[in-house]
């Protein structure tokens, strides 16, 4: 079954999404063609942020520190459920444009899946600086992608009208505001890190014909999303 998953590498609930995805899938015994697709949460973030990771979300959000911390740790706590070690406290964030363009290149080689879940483990688990090139070239080395393709699409723009198109798309089509978001067979959508169970449903329901089903439904909590202007 094919799925188009928008996310951003520094979303925890777009790490636990498709960690819960796949277990559903793998309970249905549902193969899947993922195909990902950016989702900048913060296109104008600097390439290493200069304060802590709860003082960044507390200016973007509006909320303290103190509520940013314990909102981390309730992530970190779900993250641990689905098998995911969410190190919050290190999280190093920065701007992703660039993971995003690398994403875009190993999926064209077939390495998509691969190279979305070791971004989300450098970021989310080992604390690399994720706008930086030595973390984004140290990702695409560990899942194999040529390290003379990688510089050349760093030090072009290749792949960056892909990010720009996965980014329009999903505002002016979908309405997406926040990640994680699902498309699944091109006709039901699905926002958020949702429980397993609600992943099964609709991977059941992607499986019904068109004339079964309702039109296609939306459900948004547990997901990253834009402050709003």
């Amino acid at each position: 079954m094919r799925v188009d998953i928008w996310s951003d590498v520094v979303c925890p609930f777009c790490y636990i999404g498709k960690k819960r995805l796949e277990a559903a899938a793998e309970q249905a015994g549902v193969e899947l063609e993922v195909h990902w697709h950016s989702f900048e949460l913060d296109p104008e973030a600097p390439t290493r942020q200069e304060i802590s990771n709860s003082e960044r979300l507390a200016q973007k959000y509006g909320r303290t520190v103190a509520e940013v911390e314990e909102m981390q740790r309730n992530i970190a706590a779900m993250a641990a459920e689905e098998g995911i070690e969410f190190n919050w406290e290190n999280a190093n964030s920065g701007n992703t444009f660039n993971a995003h363009r690398i994403i875009h290149l190993a999926q064209s080689r077939g390495l998509g899946n691969e190279a979305e879940e070791a971004f989300f483990y450098s970021y989310m688990t080992q604390g690399l600086p994720i706008g930086e090139r030595e973390t984004i070239e140290d990702v695409a080395s560990r899942i194999g992608l040529s390290p003379v393709e990688v510089d050349d699409v760093l030090d072009s723009d290749e792949y960056a009208d892909f990010v720009k198109f996965d980014q329009e798309v999903a505002r002016e089509q979908l309405k997406v505001t926040g990640v994680p978001f699902f498309v699944f067979d091109q006709r039901v959508a699905l926002a958020g890190a949702q429980p397993r169970e609600v992943f099964l449903q609709v991977l059941e329901k992607a499986q019904a014909p068109a004339e079964q089903q309702e039109q296609a439904a939306q459900c948004t909590d547990d997901s990253c999303e834009t402050p709003k202007p």
